[in-house]
This record gives structure tokens, sequence and C-alpha cells, in this order.
């Protein structure tokens, strides 16, 4: 989806949508990480990977990098920090640029994930870390996890900032930290309590470092505890279809503006066009939709 070409996306848009009809359900589960620059995303990813691989898995890895001011590609700051995937024919690593989505993903990072889902038995989206917009990642993968350093806030910042609506779990890194470590993960479970109360999954807050590798056999155990969670309860196939409409809604927003979006009649007709084609391919949906938009907009002139 990098070609801007007209025929080249509607050529990717048909091949993605065969892929999304012919993908076995659930394929491999979908895990993005989040968190403030600094927190130890990539460090964590690192060590997640090699357990990873130590019980056979094979990995895909989209680092969604700060884009390049110069040549608008990614920085590629992670490719550093990620060494477990240096010469291991078992994991793949995918930079890709923010762009100017505030949200830190592009287009690409979506299609990306969905082949890659095809060919490996983990994927992981690790987002730039730039705030809460940032949380768009959460409508593209199935477990979220947010990476917090220790002394980041108390329980009402969190809240404020809607830290804890989202995610899926909590790592609180640097757990050699100690008191400071156990007072911040009390703060979130704190949180959560409230924000949370009688939800289906209770995010876990888990005390982790990402140096030394201490607490993340734990949250291997609660990846896998949460997608099991989701197969058996089948939220897996509402949240994916959720994501997918907030995919179309926002890529066609980013495409052809408010103006564009009214040619279809509006946020709340484009949601009813949506439910009525609960089982179409999103990228397909995007080209279909976009195409009406076009042809509204020409005649309009």
């Amino acid at each position: 989806m990098d070609d801007r070409r007209s025929g080249r996306r509607r050529e990717a848009a048909e091949l993605l949508a065969a892929l999304e009809r012919q993908a076995p359900f659930p394929g491999a589960p979908r895990v993005g990480l989040t968190g403030s620059p600094g927190a130890g995303k990539s460090t964590l990813l690192d060590a997640l990977v090699r357990r990873l691989r130590a019980r056979g898995e094979t990995v895909a890895i989209i680092a969604v990098d700060p884009s390049s001011q110069k040549s608008g590609g990614a920085l590629l700051g992670d490719r550093i920090r990620v060494r477990s995937a240096a010469g291991d024919p078992g994991v793949f690593f995918r930079s890709m640029a923010a762009r100017e989505r505030l949200g830190g993903l592009a287009d690409a990072t979506r299609a990306g994930s969905l082949v890659l889902a095809a060919a490996f038995d983990r994927v992981f989206v690790e987002t730039v870390g730039v705030g809460q917009s940032e949380m768009e990642v959460a409508s593209l993968v199935d477990t979220l996890v947010y990476l917090v350093n220790p002394g980041s806030g108390d329980t009402l910042q969190f809240m404020k900032a809607g830290l804890l609506e989202l995610p899926d779990l909590f790592a609180v890194n640097k757990a050699d930290l100690g008191a400071e470590a156990e007072r911040t993960a009390s703060e979130l479970a704190s949180g959560l309590g409230l924000a949370r109360s009688g939800a289906e999954w209770t995010p876990p807050v888990l005390r982790i470092s990402a140096r030394d590798g201490t607490g993340v056999d734990a949250l291997v155990d609660a990846l896998d505890a949460h997608w099991q969670h989701l197969v058996r309860s089948d939220a897996l196939r509402e949240r994916r279809r959720r994501g997918r409409d907030a995919f179309v809604r926002k890529a066609l927003e980013h495409r052809y503006g408010s103006h564009g979006l009214e040619q279809l009649g509006g946020p709340k007709a484009i949601a009813l066009r949506l439910a009525e084609r609960r089982d179409a391919a999103c990228f397909a949906l995007v080209d279909e939709l976009g195409r009406e938009i076009e042809e509204s907009l020409q005649k309009s002139r």
C-alpha cells in the first residue's frame, strides 16, 4: 500500500481482500506494544522475541518509527535495539514510517500486519510513543500492551490521559527500582478497578525488567491468557470488525476530509454501510467507498 498510484493501490487492495477472505480464523495473534518514548519498548520486545523463539514460535515485528524530515522514511532506530531479529530466519523485522498520521499508523501498517499474520505465528506492532493519539493502534491489534515507567504519574493522571481505557495488559518496567515500581503498579491496579469495573477482562498489571528479563515469562503467559479469552468468548471476531470499521472511517477521512465523507451521507450513513457489509475486507471497502466519493465530487464540479 506504499505505492501511491491509483492502479497499483487498487491491485494491492484486491490482493489484500483475497488474503482476508482466505485466511483461516483466528490466525496469528497481533500484539501492540505502546508507551511513552524511552519507556523501554524495544528492549522489552527483544526479550519477548527471545522467549517466543525459545519455544519455537516464529515472530514478525512492525516497528512504526518516526518519519525522517528529509526523506519521509522510517528512522530505523529500533533495528539497533531489537538484536534478536538479526540473522534469525524465524524473525522478520520491518520498520515503517509514521508519516503524517498523528496516531503513528500509516495504511501500510495494517496491510503489513495482515500479510505477516498469514506467514508468522505472532505479529508485534511497536508504536512511536507520541501520546494519546498513538492509541489508534488499539484498533489494529488483538492485544494492546502498555509499558509504563515507574513514577510516571498517579492514578488520576493515568485516568485523565485515557490510559486506562484501551490497553489489555499493563507492564511496569524497571522492576529493579523496587518501591517506586511497586507504587506505580499499585496505582495502576487501583485505577483499573474503577475504570474497568464489571468488564469481562480486567487487565493485569505486571512488574518487569526489560533489561534483565525479570517478569517477561509472566508477560508471555498473560499474552496467551488474553488470546485464549478472546477466542473462547468470541470477542475476537467483534474486536477485529470494530477495528476494520475504525480503519475504514479514518482512511476515508484522511484521504478525502469531512467534505468527502459527506458525499456518502456523513458518519452515520457510513456506519450503516459498514454494518451491512460486516464480512467485507477493509481495503476493498476503502477502495469501493473512495471511488464513490471521487465520482460524487466529480459530478459536483
